[in-house]
């Protein structure tokens, strides 16, 4: 009985082992599977997480979308390597263009590497590379600032002969996302960049440019304008006196020239 349970043991243990390995293999990161679809508008853009590979087959003339998603502080970075038909198949030259769009579909500018690439007629292949610029995580309604969210992809290609559409390209594209701050380089400013403006004041003859004197009053408090006004002898009140003779004399005359006009213009009898 004994024997029968040792020989069960040592043949269980192998399996053991072999069913150990796989669990330990499970814990590593697996790679992403290769994406090998593109859309052909925005709204049927294939999804691609960064990292992750794409080997696209596709034909001369075809519009390829992708679609990836990016956050606040990431920088995505994209190369593409098109693999193009056979020499003796093409005709003439081709460029090929990829453009970037935020979801908004505004057109987002690269910040390095070539965008577009003119493939010539013996070339067997052409590389395309892409930095985008910071995604940032606010932005003025009227700037075109890249926000967090989805972006799309566009792989085009352009001048080239007629005879040429339709020939068989291969398209691999990487797609990658550099972590970062999302504040922009410089955004914290240690000092104002002009002192704080206060209605009535002005800085003192020496006051330094950094704005660090302090305000010397021009404007007169109330009570001062107060005194001003009813205090005598004034201007002001010169001018009110003389207004008021002015008016009075105005007055009479007036009614005296409307009130009895016959003693004043009636023939002699």
């Amino acid at each position: 009985m004994r024997a029968s349970l040792l020989v069960a043991a040592a043949a269980a243990c192998p399996a053991l082992v072999a069913g150990a390995v796989p669990a330990a293999a499970d814990g590593s990161p697996s790679p992403q599977p290769t994406i090998g679809t593109a859309g052909t508008s925005f709204l049927t853009a294939t999804t691609v997480r960064p990292g992750q590979p794409v080997s696209v087959s596709a034909s001369t003339g075809d519009y390829l979308y992708w679609s990836f998603a990016a956050a606040a502080g990431q920088t995505g970075r994209i190369a593409v390597t098109v693999a193009l038909p056979p020499a003796a198949s093409r005709h003439g030259a081709a460029t090929y263009t990829i453009d970037v769009f935020d979801g908004l579909r505004r057109r987002q500018a690269c910040t390095a590497g070539p965008q577009n690439a003119t493939a010539a007629a013996g070339a067997a292949d052409v590389r395309l590379r892409c930095s985008l610029r910071q995604v940032r995580a606010w932005a003025e309604p009227w700037s075109d600032d890249p926000l967090p969210g989805t972006y799309y992809l566009r792989l085009t290609a352009s001048g080239l002969p007629e005879q040429d559409l339709g020939l068989p390209i291969r398209a691999d594209v990487r797609i990658s996302a550099k972590d970062g701050d999302a504040r922009p380089a410089g955004a914290k400013l240690k000092a104002p960049l002009s002192p704080a403006i206060v209605p009535g004041t002005t800085l003192a003859p020496d006051a330094a440019p950094s704005g660090s004197a302090t305000p010397v009053s021009s404007a007169p408090k109330p009570a001062e304008r107060v005194k001003g006004w009813f205090s005598w002898p004034s201007s002001r009140w010169w001018w009110t006196i003389g207004g008021g003779v002015l008016a009075a004399v105005t007055a009479v005359a007036g009614y005296s020239l409307t009130r009895h006009p016959r003693r004043w213009f009636s023939a002699p009898r």
